[in-house]
């Protein structure tokens, strides 16, 4: 027998099923997340990350999972503490990360089994805009830690938007007394829209302690229950065109300029610069005149 046909034997006997040198069974675990895995939440709100240990192994084993936290470095060591908890899908109790300090528990699995579980990260009522926390979430085999899978989640705090209602009329003066004491009370804006009568709107970050505050402010009479999306507020942020609602042929009285007290006729609109051409209805000579949008108070609207 030739050198290479006994080579060929020799490979063809390492595979039969009695040697000792047949591979280890082919294992895999995997971490993935529903959805995405950076988010901003407002302070009392909790973010939930569904995530996926899919391990791939033909024998039962065991899987560590670990947690790690990491904070941005806007949080000191007095901040606010965010709440991190581990639900497991058939296990009653949470994993109450922060509560307890534990920070890796076993899970067993079955050979091909997929555990599901929810990362619950709350922001602290007392968090400040632009407070983070860093999640990292991994796994691996208990019988082979080489076989593991990471994955991270970012939340972020945000601002919430409120309302607080007003005695109609004294809009203003709540609106002031908050501004007064917003630094204390963590407000970042206030929004006083003349056309929202008996009600201030203002974005803040430590609700428990503005709804103190607004108690104590003569003339308000609580927040609102309920956050506010920006989008039902943004017709307020964004100022009308002058010229808004004004069309050819009203008759207007000029409320600003030399012809101030005059009644006129809109001739023409040039909505890119705001200004209207008038005809005055007591010049001797008929004279265009152009002025400001915001110069003139409509009369009668067109017919």
């Amino acid at each position: 027998m030739s050198l290479l046909e006994d080579m060929k034997k020799d490979e063809l006997d390492t595979k039969d099923d009695d040697s000792p040198f047949k591979p280890a069974d082919s294992r895999a675990l995997n971490l993935v997340c529903d959805g995405d895995r950076e988010r901003t939440i407002t302070t009392g709100i909790t973010s939930d990350y569904n995530i996926k240990a899919i391990y791939d192994g033909s024998k039962p084993d065991k899987v560590k999972l670990s947690v790690n936290v990491f904070t941005s470095a806007s949080l000191g060591e007095h901040a606010a503490e965010w709440l991190i908890e581990v639900h497991l899908k058939g296990v009653k109790n949470p994993w109450e990360v922060t509560r307890t300090s534990i920070m890796e528990k076993e899970v067993k699995v079955e050979p091909n089994e997929q555990v599901n579980l929810t990362l619950k990260v709350t922001s602290p009522k007392g968090a400040r805009y632009g407070d983070t926390i860093n999640v990292a979430l991994m796994a691996n085999l208990v019988s082979d830690p080489a076989v593991n899978s990471t994955i991270q989640t970012a939340t972020t705090a945000k601002q919430s938007v409120l309302a607080i209602k007003t005695q109609i009329g004294h809009e203003r003066a709540v609106a002031d007394t908050l501004s007064s004491r917003a630094k204390d009370i963590g407000v970042l804006s206030i929004l006083c829209p003349a056309p929202l009568r008996g009600y201030v709107l203002l974005e803040a970050m430590n609700t428990d302690r503005l709804d103190e505050v607004v108690r104590s402010i003569k003339r308000a009479r609580g927040i609102v229950q309920g956050e506010m999306k920006i989008a039902e507020i943004e017709h307020y942020l964004t100022p009308k065109p002058l010229v808004s609602g004004i069309v050819e042929g009203d008759i207007v009285e000029l409320i600003a300029g030399p012809f101030k007290g005059e009644k006129a006729r809109v001739q023409n609109i040039d909505e890119p610069k705001e200004e209207i051409t008038v005809e005055l209805f007591e010049a001797l000579v008929p004279i265009p005149v152009t002025v400001k949008g915001d110069s003139v108070r409509v009369l009668e609207k067109e017919k």
